[in-house]
Parts: structure tokens; C-alpha cells; sequence
């Protein structure tokens, strides 16, 4: 494959994976206004067992058969290739099966043991969806591994816009057939399982369409050795395996919040509505605005793993040095100024989004998120620092780091969420230290590997100092506004006012550089221009 068609491929697959991350944390705010923090609550009681279930039974197959076809392809055994993902396919398969038939046999069940019985409907909805995404998958990974990047950016984006249409269309129906909030959030859940359904058909019909093609192919394949079944699933059981425990650990922590937090704050005198609607204020609120930043950590951390992969192979550690440092000060960029400005406007922009819930509600989910707000902070510095690690082919690392956080995590919301004073809060502050911990180990270790030793200016003190100004502007430009134009609008204005004042803070300060710039879509033209109007000094 030429560079130029696997940067198109790649670029491909980023704006398709934009696309379905806005999507996604977008979906939230219509479905909270509409079923309110106790609907939310029950939609988010199932979600996370569905992700975990989902990067169970489907997370490092795909990658595996990518690699394994790409590598077959590569030496003209299309024959084998072809192989590798059929049995890929009854593997993703039968594990769909079983997924789903666990869950839909078992929704009673696991719902009482949450002590949420009302998630019953928004459980079991997602059954369907646990049989379409595998299959999906395999196809996903089948062309991937044929380095047609297409078929799977398409998939995505249809199946998102179908969850999010059909989610919010059922919801609207049920609501106004008065259905009640239980079966209303076993609506939204199920635009999963039609996403999926949709997302599966427009792979299929791609596969079909060039499946002329890929016969053609396989005739004209290269004589090699057939490969026994039991060495092919060896394989992709070698690559599978550990790609699944990295994937199930961030699931993991909704799965604690879900098996802990409704259990204790019914401990200390809520009742279960009470509790699901805490936990939908803590999950479909706040938690749904602290995923925005993800967006854009999640592309810094896709653009450092092959830079860092590339020097690490050269041993070339001034090159490392240089790219992981821009990568971590890029994320503190990010991470800082949306923690902060969510800490500071915390109230204001819940009371923006969420105005259909009672002002209860929303000063409710607003002191919530003033605490999660710092949680950014880590969890982005988490996602660039991983991505450092795997670049230098220490994959393992931050899952083990995770983990730890994980175990960490699972302490402290048991212990916090049962003192009465802090509650559900309980369960935000054990998600900032479980991120703070797989921080402060990544650091360590990139540290260690890439043989780093970071300038703390440049790194921490001046990206804090820009934010402090930010910061200041924010925080007085709502006060004067707020009385003249009034909340909403004061909130937005403070926001722009806000994004301007740290822009200029960072050029000002020489915060940014022209290599920081290098791992944004489009950053070297526009750090030319800057550097030629005279904003950009280095």
C-alpha cells in the first residue's frame, strides 16, 4: 500500500470516527431532556454492561483478522486470507450468540442484582445489538486488512446516524403513547441494537457488491500450505487477547459505578427512583460532557502512536523526546482548559442543555460536574501517555496501570458513596484518583522507556498559566453578562470569550509551537501562517 492511499485511508477513518464520537456524546442531551435524570439512569444501568459485553466478545478480533489478511494478502495468498476471516466470522458470530442470549435470558437478573429493576426494558433491548455489532466487525476487520479503509467508515457513520434517529424517534413515540420512563429508555437503548442492524446490512451489501472481485482474487491465488483451524484461531486468539483486556478496562469502570453506586446510595436512605436518578444526573449528564474533550485526545493519540512507533524503530529518542513531549503538552491543552472551564461554568451549561429537567435537576447535576470536571485533566492525559507506551511497543503497560486504577476506583466508590454528605459525588472523585493513578504510572513509565526527562515549564507551567487567564476572562464575563442578557446567553458568550482569551494566551506566551501544530489535522499550514503574521514564535 502507497503512503498516499494509507494517509487517505487513515484520514478516512478519522473523519468518519469524528463523526460518530460528535454523534455520539450529542445523542445524550436530547435523550436527558426528553426522559429526564431518572430515564437516563435506567439507560445508563444497561449501557455499560452492554460495552463491556461488546469489547468482550468483539475487541481484538477485528484487529487480528486486519493483520492477518493484510499479511496473507501481502504475499498473494488470498486464499488464506479469505479463510482467516471466515472462521473469524463464526468465531465473532458465535460469540454474538452467546453475548446476547446471556443477556437477553439474563436481563432479570442482572437488573435485580443492580437493585434497578426498571433497567429491564433498556437491557434487554440491547440483546439484538450484541448479535449485529460482531458480525459487523468482521467485516470491519476483513476490509481493513484489505486496506480498503471505505466500507468501514461507512458502516459507522450509518449505524450511528440509525442509533441516534431511531433511538430518539422511539423514545418521542413511547413517551407520547404515555409507555412510562422504563420502557421510553428500553427505546433509546434499542437504537443500539437498529444501529446495528443497519450498520451490519450496509457492510454486507458492500461485501456483496465487490465480492466478484475479491473471487477473482482467490483464483488467482498463490499455492501455499492450507492452515490448520486450530493454528489460525492460535493466532488470532495471540493478537486478540490482550487488544480485549485493554478494551474492557475503561468499560469496566462504568460497570463498577453501575454494580456499586445504585446499591449505596439506596444503603443510605434513597429510594430507587432517587438512586437511578442521581446515577443518570452522574452518567447521562455530566459524565455525557466530560466525553467532548475525548474527541480531539483520542486524534492526538492516533497521530503520536505511528510517529512514536517510527522513531522507536530508528532508536532515533530525540525524535521521541520531541513528539512525546509535544504530545503531552497538546493534551494538557486540551485537558486544562476544558476542566476548568466546565468547573467554572459547570451549573450555567448544565442549566443550557438540560433546561427541560426541574431546576433541582440541574443545580443537582451541575455540582456534580463541578467535581467530575477535573477528571479531563487525566483521563486525556491517560489516552496521549497510552498511546506513547504502545508507539514503543509497551501495550501492556497502561492496561496493567489501568487496572490498577480500576481496583483503586472500586474502594473508593464503595467507601464514599455510602457517607451520606457525599453520595453520588462519591463515585466522581473515585474516577478522578483511578485516572490520576494510570496517569501518574504512564508518566512514570514513558519516562523510563523513552528516557525522557521533561522541562516543567514548558510542559505544566505555562499551559496553567494560560488557562489562569482564561480562567479570569471566563469567570467575568459571565458576571457581567449574565444580569444583562441573561444565563443561557451569558454562558455561551463566556465560552467564546473564553476560547479567544486562551488562544492569544498560548501564542502570547509561547505555549504552543509549530510542532505541537504537526499533530493536528491541517497544523503545518497553519502554523506557517501564524509564524508569518508574526503570532507563532518557535
Amino acid at each position: 500500500m502507497s503512503k498516499d492511499n494509507f494517509l487517505k485511508g487513515a484520514a478516512i477513518l478519522s473523519i468518519a470516527g469524528f463523526l460518530v464520537k460528535i454523534l455520539g456524546a450529542v445523542y445524550r442531551i436530547p435523550l436527558a431532556n426528553m426522559i429526564g435524570d431518572t430515564g437516563i439512569g435506567y439507560y445508563q444501568t444497561a449501557y455499560p454492561i452492554y460495552t463491556l459485553m461488546f469489547a468482550l466478545s468483539t475487541a481484538g478480533i477485528p484487529v487480528a483478522i486486519a493483520k492477518l489478511v493484510s499479511e496473507k494478502n501481502s504475499i498473494g495468498d488470498y486464499r488464506g486470507a479469505q479463510r482467516v476471516f471466515r472462521i473469524s466470522f463464526i468465531g465473532l458470530l458465535i460469540g454474538g450468540v452467546l453475548t446476547s442470549s446471556f443477556v437477553f435470558f439474563g436481563a432479570k437478573f442482572i437488573v435485580g442484582k443492580l437493585e434497578n429493576t426498571n433497567a429491564y426494558y433498556a437491557l434487554i433491548a440491547l440483546a439484538p445489538a450484541l448479535l449485529f455489532t460482531p458480525i459487523m466487525s468482521a467485516f470491519r476487520g476483513y476490509f481493513q486488512g484489505r486496506q480498503d479503509m471505505t466500507p468501514t467508515a461507512i458502516s459507522q457513520v450509518i449505524e450511528q446516524i440509525a442509533r441516534v434517529g431511531i433511538g430518539l424517534a422511539l423514545v418521542a413515540v413511547l413517551l407520547n403513547l404515555d409507555k412510562g420512563l422504563p420502557m421510553a429508555a428500553g427505546g433509546a437503548s434499542f437504537g443500539a441494537s437498529a444501529g446495528g442492524f443497519f450498520g451490519s446490512l450496509v457492510i454486507i451489501y458492500i461485501y456483496m457488491k465487490r465480492r466478484k472481485k475479491i473471487r477473482k482474487q482467490i483464483r488467482r491465488s498463490e499455492k501455499f500450505e492450507k492452515e490448520d483451524t486450530s493454528k489460525i484461531i492460535r493466532n488470532i486468539l495471540i493478537i486478540a487477547i490482550p487488544i480485549t483486556i485493554g478494551a474492557s478496562v475503561v468499560p469496566l469502570f462504568g460497570a463498577i459505578d453501575v454494580a456499586i453506586v445504585m446499591r449505596r446510595l439506596q444503603d443510605i436512605g434513597y429510594t430507587q427512583k432517587e438512586a437511578s436518578g442521581l446515577y443518570g444526573q452522574l452518567t447521562g449528564m455530566a459524565q455525557t460532557l466530560i466525553n467532548f474533550p475525548q474527541v480531539f485526545s483520542v486524534a492526538i493519540g492516533a497521530s503520536l502512536v505511528p510517529a512514536i512507533s517510527t522513531a522507536f524503530a530508528r532508536k532515533n529518542f530525540s525524535e521521541i523526546k520531541k513528539t512525546a513531549t509535544s504530545g503531552i503538552r497538546v493534551t494538557l491543552l486540551i485537558g486544562l482548559p476544558a476542566a476548568m472551564g466546565l468547573f467554572i461554568l459547570a451549573e450555567p451549561i448544565i442549566k443550557l442543555l438540560y433546561f427541560s429537567n426541574p431546576l433541582e435537576v440541574q443545580e443537582s447535576a451541575g455540582s456534580i460536574l463541578k467535581v467530575l470536571s477535573f477528571s479531563v485533566i487525566f483521563l486525556t492525559l491517560v489516552q496521549s501517555l497510552t498511546a506513547i507506551l504502545q508507539g514503543m511497543g509497551k501495550a501492556f503497560i497502561p492496561v496493567r496501570n489501568l487496572i490498577i486504577g480500576a481496583l483503586a476506583k472500586v474502594v473508593i466508590v464503595y467507601v464514599l458513596t455510602g457517607i451520606p454528605g457525599i453520595g453520588v459525588k462519591g463515585a466522581a472523585i473515585s474516577t478522578i484518583i483511578a485516572y490520576v493513578i494510570a496517569s501518574f504510572l504512564n508518566l512514570r513509565a514513558v519516562r523510563k522507556y523513552a528516557k525522557i526527562r521533561f522541562n516543567l515549564m514548558d510542559i505544566f507551567l505555562k499551559p496553567v498559566l494560560s488557562v489562569a487567564i482564561m480562567s479570569i476572562v471566563v469567570a467575568i464575563t459571565y458576571n457581567i453578562f449574565e444580569g444583562f442578557i441573561g444565563l443561557k446567553l451569558a454562558t455561551v458568550v463566556s465560552i467564546g470569550f473564553g476560547g479567544i482569551s486562551y488562544l492569544f494566551a498560548l501564542l502570547l506566551t509561547s505555549t504552543i509551537t509549530s510542532k505541537d501544530f504537526e499533530l493536528l489535522p491541517g497544523g503545518t499550514k497553519l502554523s506557517n501562517k501564524l509564524k508569518k503574521i508574526g503570532l507563532l514564535r518557535r
